[in-house]
């Protein structure tokens, strides 16, 4: 069985990580460089970083933060935000990132996802997806979550997967920031029907049966979460030991 994966995000505005609800109403919580350091050290098994306004800024991803990021941790790194082409994309794993993330630019032009994989490998090529619910079914939303799509998740879920995407970092925009915990109907349908990793995001609270219902019920090979760890109030060691008594195969430190 497969070692599930506990993954904490810095969503970074203005070089500050930040958290909303439903992708609205940002407040400060943290400095990311300073977070990233504290995570590593806790048993963090990943670490997302996501520029959360490049895209809508029209500009690139801060690679000074990324840079002081990468040297503060020693577990993989994923970075997403504005990535636009592959120099985009060299430029960021030069810079310390072990893998990139990409969403607006994926939906926008689907050919860079096959490009990125032949040229950096599909372990490098994680597909953000944003979804939200719209008339019984979920649409792919892009733009940090202000466009609605004419893409169903799951159509496009199967199409990236064909594109040589590596993994899937699916986010629910309806449970975003409500730690009520993540959607698990959505979870589910998407790790039912790819062969890809999928990464939980969206909904996570202090209560580590959330995380346990992601795995079991929502089938999940990892599980994102923000505000619960950068808050103090689910820390890492915390849930991955009440995971470990609960027999979800999680490593320890």
């Amino acid at each position: 069985m497969l070692t599930k994966r506990i993954i904490p995000c810095l969503d970074v505005k203005d070089g500050q990580t930040v958290k909303g609800v439903n992708f609205e109403n940002l407040k400060y919580a943290g400095d990311p460089v300073s977070l990233a350091g504290k995570y590593s050290q806790e048993g963090a098994d990943e670490l997302v970083f996501l520029d959360i306004t490049a895209t809508n800024d029209g500009r690139k991803t801060m690679l000074d933060v990324v840079e002081r990021v990468a040297k503060k941790v020693f577990i993989p790194f994923t970075v997403g935000g504005g990535i636009k082409t592959l120099e985009d994309i060299r430029s960021l794993l030069l810079a310390g990132a072990d893998k990139v993330s990409l969403n607006t630019a994926a939906v926008t032009n689907p050919t860079l996802i096959r490009q990125a994989a032949e040229q950096f490998g599909s372990q490098c090529v994680v597909i953000a997806v944003d979804a939200k619910r719209y008339d019984n079914d979920f649409h792919v939303v892009t733009n940090a979550g202000q466009k609605k799509t004419p893409k169903k998740v799951l159509d496009w879920v199967k199409e990236v997967e064909s594109l040589g995407a590596g993994e899937i970092l699916l986010t629910s925009m309806d449970a975003d920031g409500t730690q009520k915990g993540f959607d698990l109907e959505l979870t589910a349908l998407v790790s039912k029907n790819t062969n890809l990793p999928v990464i939980a995001s969206g909904g996570a609270g202090p209560d580590p049966e959330h995380f346990i219902d992601v795995f079991t019920k929502g089938c999940a090979d990892a599980a994102l979460a923000a505000s619960i760890f950068h808050y103090g109030t689910l820390p890492i060691p915390n849930l991955k030991k009440a995971l470990k008594q609960n027999m979800i195969n999680i490593r320890l430190i």
